[in-house]
Protein backbone atom coordinates (compact mmCIF):
# COMPACT_ATOMS: atom_id res chain seq x y z
CA UNK A 1 0.00 0.00 0.00
CA UNK A 2 1.54 3.62 -0.54
CA UNK A 3 3.71 5.63 1.58
CA UNK A 4 1.30 7.69 3.58
CA UNK A 5 4.29 10.54 3.75
CA UNK A 6 3.07 13.91 2.01
CA UNK A 7 4.27 14.59 -1.46
CA UNK A 8 7.21 17.24 -1.74
CA UNK A 9 5.67 19.10 -4.10
CA UNK A 10 2.70 19.96 -1.49
CA UNK A 11 4.37 20.45 1.59
CA UNK A 12 3.96 24.22 0.78
CA UNK A 13 -0.13 24.22 -0.63
CA UNK A 14 -2.46 25.83 1.55
CA UNK A 15 -4.44 23.36 3.22
CA UNK A 16 -7.76 22.33 1.71
CA UNK A 17 -10.50 22.61 4.16
CA UNK A 18 -13.84 20.09 4.18
CA UNK A 19 -15.75 22.76 3.93
CA UNK A 20 -15.70 27.12 3.29
CA UNK A 21 -18.51 29.52 2.90
CA UNK A 22 -19.05 31.39 -0.08
CA UNK A 23 -19.02 34.89 0.98
CA UNK A 24 -18.57 38.19 -1.32
CA UNK A 25 -18.54 41.36 -1.38
CA UNK A 26 -22.32 41.54 -1.86
CA UNK A 27 -22.60 39.65 1.62
CA UNK A 28 -20.04 42.27 3.50
CA UNK A 29 -21.86 45.32 2.07
CA UNK A 30 -25.63 43.54 2.94
CA UNK A 31 -24.45 43.02 6.21
CA UNK A 32 -22.93 46.71 6.65
CA UNK A 33 -26.21 48.04 4.86
CA UNK A 34 -28.12 46.51 8.42
CA UNK A 35 -25.45 47.50 10.85
CA UNK A 36 -25.80 50.98 9.60
CA UNK A 37 -29.46 50.97 9.59
CA UNK A 38 -30.21 50.93 13.29
CA UNK A 39 -32.11 47.77 13.13
CA UNK A 40 -30.03 44.53 13.45
CA UNK A 41 -32.28 41.83 15.26
CA UNK A 42 -36.15 40.43 13.57
CA UNK A 43 -37.35 43.11 11.08
CA UNK A 44 -38.01 43.85 7.76
CA UNK A 45 -34.92 41.90 5.96
CA UNK A 46 -35.95 38.92 8.10
CA UNK A 47 -39.71 39.57 6.30
CA UNK A 48 -37.88 40.27 3.20
CA UNK A 49 -35.79 36.93 3.07
CA UNK A 50 -39.47 34.76 4.57
CA UNK A 51 -41.35 36.42 1.30
CA UNK A 52 -37.60 35.55 -0.84
CA UNK A 53 -37.98 31.96 0.18
CA UNK A 54 -41.81 31.87 -0.43
CA UNK A 55 -41.78 33.11 -4.11
CA UNK A 56 -38.94 30.66 -4.49
CA UNK A 57 -40.98 27.34 -3.77
CA UNK A 58 -44.33 29.11 -4.55
CA UNK A 59 -47.98 26.95 -4.36
CA UNK A 60 -49.33 29.18 -1.50
CA UNK A 61 -45.67 28.15 0.84
CA UNK A 62 -45.09 30.17 3.84
CA UNK A 63 -41.41 30.67 5.04
CA UNK A 64 -41.06 31.09 8.31
CA UNK A 65 -36.98 31.93 9.57
CA UNK A 66 -35.78 30.92 12.62
CA UNK A 67 -31.89 30.70 13.92
CA UNK A 68 -31.61 27.23 13.31
CA UNK A 69 -32.93 24.49 11.97
CA UNK A 70 -32.70 22.72 14.69
CA UNK A 71 -35.05 25.12 16.36
CA UNK A 72 -37.23 24.79 13.00
CA UNK A 73 -37.71 20.93 13.48
CA UNK A 74 -38.76 21.80 17.31
CA UNK A 75 -41.25 24.37 15.99
CA UNK A 76 -42.64 21.61 13.97
CA UNK A 77 -42.98 18.51 15.92
CA UNK A 78 -44.64 20.79 18.39
CA UNK A 79 -46.91 22.46 15.87
CA UNK A 80 -48.15 18.79 15.30
CA UNK A 81 -48.68 18.12 18.56
CA UNK A 82 -45.68 15.70 19.90
CA UNK A 83 -45.91 15.24 23.16
CA UNK A 84 -44.48 12.69 25.63
CA UNK A 85 -44.58 9.24 24.54
CA UNK A 86 -45.79 9.87 21.07
CA UNK A 87 -43.17 7.81 18.79
CA UNK A 88 -41.51 9.71 15.92
CA UNK A 89 -39.12 7.70 13.02
CA UNK A 90 -36.19 8.80 12.31
CA UNK A 91 -33.25 7.41 10.60
CA UNK A 92 -30.07 6.10 12.40
CA UNK A 93 -27.72 8.06 9.86
CA UNK A 94 -28.46 11.59 10.57
CA UNK A 95 -27.17 14.48 13.04
CA UNK A 96 -28.41 14.04 16.34
CA UNK A 97 -30.69 17.28 16.12
CA UNK A 98 -33.26 15.11 14.12
CA UNK A 99 -34.09 13.17 17.39
CA UNK A 100 -32.61 15.41 19.94
CA UNK A 101 -35.52 17.65 18.75
CA UNK A 102 -38.51 14.62 19.66
CA UNK A 103 -36.72 14.56 23.37
CA UNK A 104 -37.44 18.61 23.84
CA UNK A 105 -41.17 17.18 23.73
CA UNK A 106 -41.15 14.49 26.03
CA UNK A 107 -41.45 12.23 22.67
CA UNK A 108 -39.50 9.11 21.67
CA UNK A 109 -37.43 8.72 18.77
CA UNK A 110 -37.35 5.60 16.95
CA UNK A 111 -34.13 4.50 14.70
CA UNK A 112 -34.78 3.67 11.74
CA UNK A 113 -32.01 1.70 8.96
CA UNK A 114 -31.38 3.22 5.48
CA UNK A 115 -31.24 2.12 1.53
CA UNK A 116 -27.56 0.43 0.93
CA UNK A 117 -27.48 3.14 -2.78
CA UNK A 118 -29.15 6.49 -1.63
CA UNK A 119 -28.46 6.20 2.41
CA UNK A 120 -31.52 7.67 2.86
CA UNK A 121 -34.47 6.30 5.54
CA UNK A 122 -35.74 2.85 4.20
CA UNK A 123 -39.44 2.75 3.47
CA UNK A 124 -39.59 -1.04 4.28
CA UNK A 125 -37.85 -0.32 7.85
CA UNK A 126 -40.15 2.62 8.64
CA UNK A 127 -43.44 0.09 7.96
CA UNK A 128 -41.44 -2.18 10.15
CA UNK A 129 -40.94 0.01 12.88
CA UNK A 130 -44.16 1.72 13.21
CA UNK A 131 -46.71 0.83 16.40
CA UNK A 132 -49.78 2.14 17.68
CA UNK A 133 -47.39 5.04 19.53
CA UNK A 134 -46.25 6.32 16.13
CA UNK A 135 -47.52 9.49 15.39
CA UNK A 136 -44.59 10.86 12.92
CA UNK A 137 -41.97 10.06 10.00
CA UNK A 138 -39.24 12.59 9.88
CA UNK A 139 -36.89 11.58 6.36
CA UNK A 140 -33.80 13.23 6.30
CA UNK A 141 -32.29 14.00 2.94
CA UNK A 142 -28.92 12.63 3.15
CA UNK A 143 -26.09 14.72 1.65
CA UNK A 144 -29.09 16.66 -0.77
CA UNK A 145 -30.52 13.70 -2.34
CA UNK A 146 -34.23 13.24 -1.79
CA UNK A 147 -35.89 10.26 -0.05
CA UNK A 148 -38.09 8.60 -1.70
CA UNK A 149 -41.20 10.97 -0.17
CA UNK A 150 -43.80 8.88 -2.77
CA UNK A 151 -43.76 5.75 -0.88
CA UNK A 152 -42.92 7.69 2.44
CA UNK A 153 -46.23 9.64 2.32
CA UNK A 154 -48.24 7.00 0.96
CA UNK A 155 -47.32 5.20 4.08
CA UNK A 156 -47.79 8.22 6.31
CA UNK A 157 -51.77 8.48 4.44
CA UNK A 158 -52.13 4.84 4.85
CA UNK A 159 -51.40 4.84 8.93
CA UNK A 160 -51.92 8.61 9.90
CA UNK A 161 -48.96 9.94 10.30
CA UNK A 162 -47.37 13.00 10.22
CA UNK A 163 -44.29 13.67 7.97
CA UNK A 164 -41.72 16.64 8.49
CA UNK A 165 -38.37 16.67 6.04
CA UNK A 166 -35.22 17.36 7.37
CA UNK A 167 -34.04 18.92 4.50
CA UNK A 168 -31.14 20.28 5.90
CA UNK A 169 -28.79 19.11 3.11
CA UNK A 170 -31.41 19.65 0.32
CA UNK A 171 -31.67 22.85 -0.92
CA UNK A 172 -32.00 22.95 -3.74
CA UNK A 173 -33.78 19.58 -4.42
CA UNK A 174 -36.13 17.68 -5.81
CA UNK A 175 -38.19 14.36 -5.53
CA UNK A 176 -39.49 13.47 -8.80
CA UNK A 177 -39.59 17.28 -10.79
CA UNK A 178 -40.81 18.72 -7.64
CA UNK A 179 -38.75 20.50 -5.25
CA UNK A 180 -38.22 19.97 -1.41
CA UNK A 181 -40.16 22.10 0.29
CA UNK A 182 -43.43 22.00 -2.21
CA UNK A 183 -44.33 18.22 -1.16
CA UNK A 184 -47.31 17.01 0.23
CA UNK A 185 -45.20 16.66 3.92
CA UNK A 186 -46.35 18.79 7.19
CA UNK A 187 -43.68 21.25 7.10
CA UNK A 188 -39.91 21.02 5.81
CA UNK A 189 -37.29 22.16 7.51
CA UNK A 190 -34.09 23.68 5.39
CA UNK A 191 -30.61 24.67 7.38
CA UNK A 192 -28.26 27.64 6.37
CA UNK A 193 -25.52 26.59 8.88
CA UNK A 194 -21.84 27.68 7.72
CA UNK A 195 -21.19 24.55 5.60
CA UNK A 196 -24.73 24.30 3.69
CA UNK A 197 -25.65 25.21 0.33
CA UNK A 198 -26.19 28.21 0.92
CA UNK A 199 -25.46 30.17 4.59
CA UNK A 200 -26.90 32.71 6.77
CA UNK A 201 -23.78 32.13 9.54
CA UNK A 202 -26.50 30.21 11.53
CA UNK A 203 -30.21 30.11 10.29
CA UNK A 204 -32.90 27.69 8.86
CA UNK A 205 -36.15 28.12 7.03
CA UNK A 206 -39.70 26.16 8.32
CA UNK A 207 -41.60 25.57 5.08
CA UNK A 208 -45.42 24.87 5.33
CA UNK A 209 -48.66 25.02 3.07
CA UNK A 210 -50.98 24.32 6.33
CA UNK A 211 -52.23 27.79 7.69
CA UNK A 212 -52.64 26.78 11.04
CA UNK A 213 -49.33 25.11 11.68
CA UNK A 214 -47.34 28.16 9.92
CA UNK A 215 -49.71 30.82 12.70
CA UNK A 216 -48.47 28.36 15.87
CA UNK A 217 -45.42 28.64 14.54
CA UNK A 218 -44.94 32.20 13.83
CA UNK A 219 -46.17 32.63 17.68
CA UNK A 220 -44.05 29.93 19.00
CA UNK A 221 -40.90 31.41 17.54
CA UNK A 222 -40.40 34.07 19.84
CA UNK A 223 -41.61 33.52 23.51
CA UNK A 224 -45.45 32.83 22.29
CA UNK A 225 -45.64 36.66 21.76
CA UNK A 226 -48.94 37.06 19.23
CA UNK A 227 -47.31 37.79 16.41
CA UNK A 228 -50.38 40.82 15.07
CA UNK A 229 -49.49 42.45 17.95
CA UNK A 230 -45.62 42.50 18.06
CA UNK A 231 -45.24 43.55 15.00
CA UNK A 232 -43.48 47.04 15.50
CA UNK A 233 -43.87 48.14 11.79
CA UNK A 234 -47.26 47.90 11.00
CA UNK A 235 -48.93 47.00 14.09
CA UNK A 236 -52.56 48.90 14.76
CA UNK A 237 -52.15 49.06 18.36
CA UNK A 238 -49.34 50.93 20.30
CA UNK A 239 -45.98 49.54 19.73
CA UNK A 240 -45.22 48.71 23.05
CA UNK A 241 -48.23 46.29 23.26
CA UNK A 242 -47.94 42.88 23.36
CA UNK A 243 -48.99 39.39 24.36
CA UNK A 244 -47.98 36.62 25.48
CA UNK A 245 -50.48 33.55 24.00
CA UNK A 246 -48.31 29.82 24.80
CA UNK A 247 -45.12 29.61 26.80
CA UNK A 248 -42.91 29.93 23.75
CA UNK A 249 -39.31 29.80 22.14
CA UNK A 250 -36.15 32.31 21.41
CA UNK A 251 -35.71 31.01 17.82
CA UNK A 252 -36.25 34.06 15.89
CA UNK A 253 -33.82 34.88 12.94
CA UNK A 254 -31.48 38.33 13.31
CA UNK A 255 -31.62 40.96 10.43
CA UNK A 256 -27.92 40.45 9.99
CA UNK A 257 -28.17 36.53 9.48
CA UNK A 258 -31.20 37.66 6.61
CA UNK A 259 -28.86 40.00 4.96
CA UNK A 260 -26.76 37.19 4.20
CA UNK A 261 -29.37 35.17 3.17
CA UNK A 262 -30.71 37.32 0.82
CA UNK A 263 -27.60 37.61 -0.67
CA UNK A 264 -27.11 34.22 -0.77
CA UNK A 265 -30.50 33.77 -2.38
CA UNK A 266 -29.53 35.13 -5.39
CA UNK A 267 -26.66 32.82 -5.54
CA UNK A 268 -28.34 29.72 -5.16
CA UNK A 269 -28.42 28.99 -8.92
CA UNK A 270 -25.03 29.66 -9.41
CA UNK A 271 -23.94 27.94 -6.14
CA UNK A 272 -25.63 24.33 -7.04
CA UNK A 273 -24.60 24.31 -10.73
CA UNK A 274 -21.22 24.75 -8.97
CA UNK A 275 -21.82 21.85 -6.85
CA UNK A 276 -23.23 19.59 -9.84
CA UNK A 277 -20.10 20.15 -11.66
CA UNK A 278 -17.63 19.40 -8.85
CA UNK A 279 -19.77 16.12 -8.37
CA UNK A 280 -19.23 15.03 -12.05
CA UNK A 281 -15.67 15.38 -11.87
CA UNK A 282 -15.41 13.52 -9.28
CA UNK A 283 -17.27 10.89 -10.10
CA UNK A 284 -15.77 10.75 -13.56
CA UNK A 285 -12.43 10.96 -11.83
CA UNK A 286 -12.71 7.94 -9.45
CA UNK A 287 -15.06 6.04 -11.40
CA UNK A 288 -12.13 2.98 -11.87
CA UNK A 289 -11.44 3.01 -7.95
CA UNK A 290 -12.77 0.40 -5.45
CA UNK A 291 -15.63 3.09 -4.05
CA UNK A 292 -18.93 3.34 -4.11
CA UNK A 293 -19.98 6.79 -4.96
CA UNK A 294 -23.23 8.39 -4.18
CA UNK A 295 -25.94 7.82 -5.94
CA UNK A 296 -27.82 10.21 -8.03
CA UNK A 297 -31.14 9.70 -7.36
CA UNK A 298 -34.22 8.24 -9.47
CA UNK A 299 -35.59 9.97 -12.81
CA UNK A 300 -36.75 13.21 -12.04
CA UNK A 301 -34.47 13.49 -8.48
CA UNK A 302 -32.26 16.91 -8.42
CA UNK A 303 -29.32 16.12 -6.28
CA UNK A 304 -28.46 19.53 -3.84
CA UNK A 305 -24.64 17.86 -3.30
CA UNK A 306 -24.36 19.27 -0.04
CA UNK A 307 -21.86 16.58 0.73
CA UNK A 308 -19.87 13.80 -1.95
CA UNK A 309 -19.68 10.80 0.79
CA UNK A 310 -17.57 7.97 -1.18
CA UNK A 311 -17.27 4.15 0.53
CA UNK A 312 -14.86 1.86 0.01
CA UNK A 313 -16.66 -1.48 -1.69
CA UNK A 314 -16.00 -4.86 -0.34
CA UNK A 315 -13.12 -5.16 -2.71
CA UNK A 316 -11.09 -2.31 -1.24
CA UNK A 317 -11.63 -3.69 2.23
CA UNK A 318 -10.43 -7.46 1.68
CA UNK A 319 -7.27 -5.65 0.62
CA UNK A 320 -6.74 -3.72 3.60
CA UNK A 321 -7.53 -0.33 2.72
CA UNK A 322 -9.60 1.11 5.81
CA UNK A 323 -11.60 4.63 6.00
CA UNK A 324 -9.23 5.97 8.88
CA UNK A 325 -6.08 5.05 6.59
CA UNK A 326 -7.53 7.07 3.83
CA UNK A 327 -8.72 10.39 5.83
CA UNK A 328 -5.43 10.36 7.49
CA UNK A 329 -3.31 10.19 3.98
CA UNK A 330 -5.42 12.72 2.77
CA UNK A 331 -4.69 14.67 5.60
CA UNK A 332 -0.99 14.62 5.06
CA UNK A 333 -1.60 15.67 1.22
CA UNK A 334 -3.52 18.91 3.22
CA UNK A 335 -7.00 18.02 2.79
CA UNK A 336 -9.70 18.23 5.38
CA UNK A 337 -12.23 15.22 5.56
CA UNK A 338 -15.50 14.61 7.87
CA UNK A 339 -17.60 11.18 8.43
CA UNK A 340 -21.39 12.06 7.92
CA UNK A 341 -22.69 10.64 10.73
CA UNK A 342 -21.50 8.50 13.71
CA UNK A 343 -24.90 7.05 13.50
CA UNK A 344 -27.05 7.59 16.19
CA UNK A 345 -27.01 4.20 17.20
CA UNK A 346 -23.37 4.06 18.75
CA UNK A 347 -23.95 7.66 20.18
CA UNK A 348 -23.44 7.07 23.79
CA UNK A 349 -26.96 8.53 25.01
CA UNK A 350 -28.60 6.75 22.29
CA UNK A 351 -27.49 3.63 22.33
CA UNK A 352 -28.55 3.53 26.23
CA UNK A 353 -31.64 5.42 26.28
CA UNK A 354 -32.87 3.67 23.35
CA UNK A 355 -31.25 0.32 24.02
CA UNK A 356 -29.98 0.00 20.61
CA UNK A 357 -27.13 -2.43 19.39
CA UNK A 358 -24.96 -2.40 16.17
CA UNK A 359 -26.36 -5.02 15.12
CA UNK A 360 -30.01 -3.46 14.75
CA UNK A 361 -29.05 -1.39 11.79
CA UNK A 362 -26.69 -3.55 9.69
CA UNK A 363 -26.81 -1.00 6.59
CA UNK A 364 -26.21 1.92 8.58
CA UNK A 365 -23.36 -0.23 10.53
CA UNK A 366 -21.26 -1.20 7.07
CA UNK A 367 -22.10 2.05 5.70
CA UNK A 368 -20.73 3.97 8.70
CA UNK A 369 -17.35 1.93 8.81
CA UNK A 370 -16.41 2.83 4.84
CA UNK A 371 -17.34 6.63 4.36
CA UNK A 372 -15.92 9.40 4.02
CA UNK A 373 -17.11 12.84 3.24
CA UNK A 374 -14.02 14.60 0.71
CA UNK A 375 -13.77 18.35 0.23
CA UNK A 376 -17.01 20.01 -1.60
CA UNK A 377 -17.90 23.70 -1.86
CA UNK A 378 -18.58 25.94 -3.96
CA UNK A 379 -15.56 28.52 -3.26
CA UNK A 380 -12.77 25.61 -3.72
CA UNK A 381 -10.90 26.11 -7.43
CA UNK A 382 -10.74 23.64 -10.11
CA UNK A 383 -6.99 23.11 -8.46
CA UNK A 384 -8.01 22.33 -5.38
CA UNK A 385 -10.30 19.49 -6.78
CA UNK A 386 -7.60 18.62 -9.28
CA UNK A 387 -5.31 17.87 -5.88
CA UNK A 388 -8.23 16.42 -3.89
CA UNK A 389 -8.64 13.79 -6.83
CA UNK A 390 -4.68 12.93 -7.54
CA UNK A 391 -4.98 12.40 -3.85
CA UNK A 392 -7.59 9.91 -3.64
CA UNK A 393 -6.49 8.48 -6.65
CA UNK A 394 -2.73 8.12 -4.94
CA UNK A 395 -4.08 6.23 -1.78
CA UNK A 396 -5.36 3.29 -3.94
CA UNK A 397 -2.23 3.17 -6.11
Amino acid sequence: MLSLKKNPQDIDRPFIPFSRPDIGETEISAVVDVLKSGWITTGKKSGEFEKRFETLLGRDSTAIAVNSATAGLHLALEAIGIGPGDEVLVPSLTFTATAEVVRYLGGDPVLVDIEPDTLNIAPNAILAAITDRTRAIMPVHYAGLPCDMTSILSIATEHKLRVIEDAAHALPAAHRGNLVGTLASDATVFSFYANKTMTTGEGGMVVTRDPELARRMQVMRLHGIDRDAFDRFQSKVPAWYYEVVAPGFKYNLTDIAAAIGLAQLDRLDAFHARRVFLAERYHNAFADLPLILPSWGSEGDLHAWHLYVVRLNDYALRLGFTREALIEHLSRCGIGTSVHYVPLHRQPYWRESLNTSNDDFPISEKAYQAMVSIPLFTAMSDDDQRHVISSVRSYFA
